[in-house]
């Protein structure tokens, strides 16, 4: 598929992002594994979804799909009942998590301590990025996993076994990571410690003490433990980082007026948030509320004269998925924008420095890669170009964006690249563009 996108004069709407995918996964995940019936609205769309949803009913999980649901009284709504702990099946197949790399480790984590065999893959981009930050500490719990390069790549295979507890200090701050372990932690005969180097999402920890799960946090420190947990209806709020390319489009164009109603405002997900704070970016709240325990408000962003910014350090686990988002903001800034210790984006669906740098410079971005990140000197105009996807949905997406904020023409081929985690993006794209 290919895109053609031109700036329109004037950039005004309301839009409505998918379902955040980070809450949807936990949601169906732990429900199924818990004690009871619940009801989770509002769920995330696209690939990721098809690739959750697959590989928990290959599991044996009870999930349903309605409309117009009565109880939650949602347009679309997933029943799901829950199976306790230690009622899931042997799978009959090869569970597949697509490209999506939360349901590879999330799963992961949930396959460790079952007393079966199973074996998950995904896509060719999925078996090519690094598991062994996964499988190393569930080898230590005394899970049996075997794997393409001694573990480190999928598909994975896990053979019944009894888990223990440890003492583990993440080598990266890691939501996927973390949560893998926590999940684990439930199928443990004793307590896990977990040690964070820094804050990272913290969507798991909510929903477990929500379920009523044995979870102590201390600062960056987790002890887990294996209670069992009670089912809880969720109606997720909107993603935030799907809603970050609209709040860029919304700052950086010269005649805008978007809003997001319904944004998820976790604390470790509002990174995107701080950074345009610190670029000056004219951003506005208002209705905060909770959904699920999750925090959402309606976030209005408009045009603004942006100032460059450093993104490093301990950010970075909380904007990881909007850095190349955020470097198309930078080419709308004053000054020279730095992003350092990203070193991450280098294993995710693509190269997502390289995937960055390659977009923007054919759109006449003064921006240079450096070895964990990158340089972005702001110009304030961009010139429409031929782009490439590299089969990255948020690269898809970002130029995309860039697509409504350069002069001329942008055409992006492999476009329908973006249908993994926002399948109507294209079309909120040209419903912009009128």
């Amino acid at each position: 598929m290919i895109s053609k996108i031109t700036s329109p004069d004037r950039l005004h709407g309301i839009v409505k992002p998918p379902g955040d995918k980070s809450i949807s996964h936990r949601a169906g995940l732990l429900n199924s594994i818990s004690e009871g019936v619940s009801h989770v609205s509002n769920f995330c769309v696209g690939d990721d979804r098809s690739s959750m949803l697959g590989c928990l009913k290959g599991l044996g999980a009870n999930i349903t799909r309605h409309t117009n649901c009565k109880i939650s009284g949602a347009e679309e709504c997933f029943e799901i009942i829950g199976s306790g702990l230690n009622g899931l099946a042997e799978p009959q197949d090869i569970l597949n998590a697509g490209n999506s790399g939360t349901t590879m480790r999330l799963i992961s984590g949930l396959l460790a301590g079952q007393d079966f065999f199973s074996v998950i893959t995904g896509d060719a981009s999925l078996r090519n990025r690094p598991m062994k930050r996964i499988t190393t500490p569930l080898t230590q719990m005394g899970a049996y996993i075997n794997g393409r390069d001694d573990g480190s790549l999928a598909p994975l295979s896990f053979t019944g076994s009894s888990l223990k507890g440890i003492e583990y200090t993440m080598p990266v701050a890691s939501a996927q990571l973390k949560s893998c372990l926590i999940i684990a932690g439930l199928y443990s005969n004793s307590p896990s410690i977990i040690h964070q180097p820094a804050e990272s999402r913290d969507h798991t920890e909510r929903m477990l003490n929500s379920m009523g799960g044995d979870l102590e946090i201390n600062g960056l420190t987790i002890k887990t433990g294996n209670k069992e947990l009670s089912s809880v209806d969720v109606k997720v709020p909107s993603d935030t980082s799907g809603s970050a390319f609209w709040l860029i489009a919304g700052v950086c164009h010269s005649d805008s007026r978007i809003t997001i109603p319904g944004m998820g405002m976790n604390p470790t997900r509002t990174g995107v948030l701080e950074v345009l704070e610190s670029m000056n970016a004219n951003i506005t709240i208002e209705n905060k509320h909770l959904e699920g325990g999750e925090p959402a408000g309606d976030v209005t962003a408009s045009t603004s004269d942006l100032v460059a910014t450093e993104i490093s350090g301990d950010l970075i686990p909380r904007v990881v998925d909007e850095l190349p988002i955020l470097a198309l903001a930078a080419c709308f800034a004053r000054g020279t924008t730095v992003i350092a210790n990203a070193e991450e984006l280098r294993v995710k669906e693509s190269d997502r420095i390289s995937a960055t740098v390659d977009s923007l410079q054919r759109l006449g971005a003064q921006i240079e890669e450096t070895s964990d990140g990158m340089r972005i000197t702001g110009t304030h105009t961009l010139t429409g170009a031929e782009m490439e996807t590299h089969g990255d949905h948020r690269i898809a997406m970002t130029n995309g964006i860039a697509g409504l904020l350069a002069s001329g023409e942008t055409i992006i081929g492999n476009s329908e690249d973006a249908s993994v985690s926002y399948p109507s993006f294209w079309e909120v794209v040209s419903e912009l563009q009128k």
